[in-house]
């Protein structure tokens, strides 16, 4: 088989290293790529929202089978843009990816089916949501842009003054663009979040290792919002228990709503939850795997991607078995200095030579200049550790992460800390 994975980022580097095991698969393209996705396949200069260059590539090289990574095109229709063009593509299409594209769209399917989620108020207007808040609100309360917002859109205000200047900084502002055009304001819940990922075809869906990602830029989860700093699988708070309430109240519940919608959904879905003294309640779907926690489930997935993949497409999900690892992953992400702010691009890494053996590095924002990897986004590196033992695992990986450098690191060094009270 002949695969394109489309985006450039750490979590495509995963996908592209996890499909490079399959014996099923001769060639890996990834459009546009990374230094890291270089070493396993063939890096293309096509943007991922270029679909007409995309398709004739496609087409040009005979690719059996696409895979998305990004939310971008998934949610501006690639799918559809694909199957009108006869070409295997693994995702939702656009309908069903409206559960990440549209915070409006998700919070009233989980009201229209009772799907357990916080309770919102949905404006359009910046002044109605300024008299909600001075009316009506309780805090803390949520501040959420409806659209897509790479994972940043979201504000926790502690008051009226919060609020006020986050509904400016949203709607007025656009400091997350048109995704503030509409917003949801929702109550705070308080819990623990966790990542939980099913591959589905429409009708069947499979369970991949429950995930647990760190947003917050600072350790104890404090500073801004970022796309991630890191993440660790399996979450132990998932218990087998704790499965057997998500199954039929969230999982199959929202599956059986986008098929009463006449849009059943195909491909991987995430549910964001957060456990709360009531239960277990939906933050988010994401309609693709996770950016850091794809780094750290897809190590433990022993089956073959591909097959799960095709079976998606295919509708024959019920026909497949998953197989996972019975170990731990953590995920260590290495930023640039100001990131999620300001930061400065091009600096020199080193010290990638000098890991052990058994860690993964997976690149996020690096280019190669000049014979040397130097840094290009916010989030630079994604390295990753296995192993049977949690504290040994953590242990090992910052030993292999503090020998990595470039000026201005930035890096959590508490990646896994809500996991540790499991085990001591």
């Amino acid at each position: 088989m002949k695969i394109l994975v489309i985006g450039s980022g750490g979590r495509e580097h995963a996908l592209v290293w996890k499909i490079a095991q399959s014996s099923q698969v001769e060639k890996i393209y990834c459009a546009p790529g990374n230094p890291g996705t270089a070493e396993l396949s063939e890096n293309v200069a096509i943007s991922p929202m270029d679909f007409e260059k995309l398709v004739s590539f496609a087409k040009d090289n005979q690719i059996d089978l696409t895979i998305v990574g990004p939310e971008d095109p998934l949610v501006s229709g690639i799918v559809d843009y694909f199957n009108d063009h006869g070409l295997k593509i693994f995702g939702p299409d656009k309908n069903a990816a409206q559960l990440e594209g549209s915070k409006y769209f998700s919070k009233e399917l989980m009201k229209k089916y009772h799907i357990p989620t916080a309770t919102y108020q949905t404006f359009t207007s910046p002044d109605k949501a300024k008299e909600y808040i001075g009316s009506e609100a309780k805090f803390p309360l949520v501040l959420k842009a409806s659209g897509l917002a790479a994972g940043k859109g979201v504000l926790i205000c502690q008051s009226s003054e919060e609020a006020l200047e986050g509904i400016g900084q949203i709607m007025e502002d656009k400091a997350f663009g048109s995704a503030g055009d509409k917003m949801i304001i929702e109550e705070f819940l308080e819990g623990e979040e966790v990542s939980i990922f099913a591959l589905s075809d429409g009708e069947d869906y499979l369970l991949l290792s429950p995930a647990q990602d760190h947003k917050k830029v600072f350790e104890g989860d404090q500073g801004k919002n970022t796309g991630g700093m890191g993440a660790y699988a399996p979450a132990p708070i998932v218990t087998s228990s704790l499965i057997e309430k998500i199954t039929p109240e969230i999982i199959e519940r929202t599956f059986e709503a986008m098929r009463s919608e006449g849009m059943p959904y195909k491909g991987l879905l995430y549910f964001g939850l957060i456990i709360t003294n009531q239960g277990p309640k939906v933050l988010e779907y994401n309609c693709r795997f996770g950016d850091p926690e794809a780094e750290v489930i897809l190590p433990l997935l022993k089956s073959d991607l591909v097959p799960l993949m095709e079976a998606s497409i295919n509708g024959t999900m019920r026909e497949q078995k998953i197989q996972l690892y019975d170990k731990f992953t953590l995920d260590v992400v290495l930023a640039s200095g100001g990131y999620p702010d300001k930061y400065e691009k091009g600096k020199i890494i080193e010290g990638l030579e000098s890991l052990d053996s058994d860690i993964l590095v997976f690149h996020a924002g690096t280019k190669s200049e000049n014979d040397f990897l130097v840094t290009n986004g916010g989030r630079v590196l994604n390295i990753v550790a296995m192993a049977d033992d949690f504290f040994s695992l953590t242990e090992s990986l910052y030993k292999n992460v503090d020998r990595i450098r470039f000026e201005g690191v930035h890096y959590r060094k508490d990646i896994g800390y809500r996991a540790r009270k499991y085990f001591e």
